[in-house]
């Protein structure tokens, strides 16, 4: 690789910098291992460079600092600062072919995949992420990864117990992964599962819920065979705190995901740790994907005209065996329902996306629940105007540090402005509060 000499250099300057900055530090820690545990590290065997066998180093003890040792792997050359997460013997029989190319650089303090982790967006398999930063490692990148993986850190903060519901101001929202949410929607729409089986949390609060058995099984009319799923955000929360009857919709629907960076923050606000970030827009790419594997259809409906038609161009051309059952602008009138709710249950839709905006499609949804017979139906809001490429979606490296929501401001800024810069620190004073409510129970 051309750019490995340039590469080490900049490993071993960082690492000689910050063993000076940090020699009392490291040095106190070194005793304090010694006193201790009577030992100076602890040793993990790990698969390097060339499959090759290392030892990571980390100081004994569970004292803070333990990490510190690992600047003793990158001056020896067993680690670098960035590249692919150091793994086992047994990851690393694992990994495919096809990502081989990992083993071609020194796995890395900080990784591509450990920062997607650490904001909830590593939807991707880690062997893809590892093989798109090999192919372009550079000192360029490697100094962004770090930059941003510093950022990353004071947003996810340290491990913490991942609750399977969580609960913010009486809205129970499932901890799952993006792949779960997935497997849930194809499920409902291939008829593989007749009832919502989200288990009961075991945090205060979520068992009070009153959508909630103690069983953990849904007790509401917008479950069962046809499932309404919805998408929440701080904005989406700020509006059902005030909004009795969006809640009490998000309360009755069959499952509630978690969107965006700030409920990240807010669960680490009540010591909990947030399974993923799976939000509308890095689910529909897949949900499009996984349609024409498993050749079930969508209904697109809402946006202005000529949106959704788009949307359905973009995916029909990046996944060419997806069907798009139906198309329907969002700007039609009460008397073009009916209509319209026949065309729907005609197409056979597997899966309805309505994009009206919160929470005007989640209220619309619950209204015509009845009369609608697409198995899963859900509320998209804006997404359908990032997929048509009428407003393009943040920069990868700024939703990996949890800012995305700056590139929206920055965009619309008359719309924005009261979501994100009100909305955002009333959402977060929300959660306060509830934090301490539930710590004074």
């Amino acid at each position: 690789m051309t750019g490995a000499p340039a590469l080490r250099i900049l490993d071993l300057t960082l690492a000689l910098i910050l063993l000076i900055l940090l020699a009392p530090i490291w040095l106190l820690r070194a005793v304090l291992a010694l006193i201790s545990g009577s030992r100076l590290f602890d040793p993990a065997e790990m698969v390097g460079r060339d499959r090759q066998p290392f030892t990571r180093l980390s100081f004994a003890g569970p004292l803070p600092g333990r990490e510190l040792a690992v600047l003793f792997n990158i001056l020896s050359g067993d680690l670098a600062f960035t590249g692919p997460r150091p793994l086992t013997a047994d990851e690393a029989a694992t990994v495919p072919a096809q990502a081989a190319i990992r083993f071609s650089v020194r796995p890395g303090l900080f990784s591509p995949y450990q920062l997607q982790q650490r904001t909830g967006i590593a939807h991707d398999p880690e062997s893809d992420l590892d093989r798109a930063f090999v192919e372009r490692l550079s000192v360029r990148q490697s100094l962004g990864l770090i930059i941003r993986s510093l950022i990353a850190g004071l947003l996810g903060g340290s491990e913490r117990p991942i609750p399977p519901v969580l609960d913010f101001f009486g809205v129970p929202i499932a901890n799952v992964t993006m792949d779960a949410a997935l497997d849930w929607i194809a499920e409902r729409v291939l008829n593989k599962s007749a009832a919502d089986t989200l288990p009961a949390s075991n945090h205060p609060g979520a068992s009070r819920h009153p959508s909630l058995s103690k069983e953990g099984k849904r007790l509401d009319s917008f479950s069962g065979a046809k499932a309404l799923l919805a998408f929440v955000n701080p904005d989406c929360l700020n509006i059902a705190y005030t909004h009795d009857r969006y809640r009490t919709v998000l309360q009755q629907a069959a499952r509630v995901l978690p969107d965006g960076i700030g409920l990240k923050i807010g669960c680490r606000m009540r010591g909990l740790g947030l399974a993923a970030n799976v939000n509308g827009t890095d689910l529909f790419p897949r949900l499009c994907e996984r349609a024409a594997r498993d050749s079930f259809s969508l209904f697109l409906l809402g946006a202005r005209p000529g949106i959704a038609e788009l949307v359905a161009e973009n995916m029909q051309a990046r996944y060419p065996s997806l069907t798009i059952a139906g198309i329907q602008h969002g700007y039609f009138s009460p008397a073009e329902e009916v209509d319209l709710i026949a065309r729907i249950n005609a197409s056979q839709a597997g899966v309805l996306l309505v994009a009206f905006g919160v929470p005007r499609q989640e209220l619309w949804l619950a209204e015509h629940h009845d009369q609608l017979l697409p198995p899963v139906r859900m509320g998209v809001g804006g997404l359908f105007d990032f997929y048509s490429g009428r407003i393009p979606r943040a920069p990868l490296w700024l939703r990996e540090i949890g800012l995305e929501w700056v590139w929206r401001l920055i965009q619309e800024p008359g719309r924005m402005w009261r979501r994100y810069l009100l909305g955002n620190p009333l959402f977060l004073y929300r959660v306060w509060k509830q934090a301490r409510q539930e710590i004074k129970r």
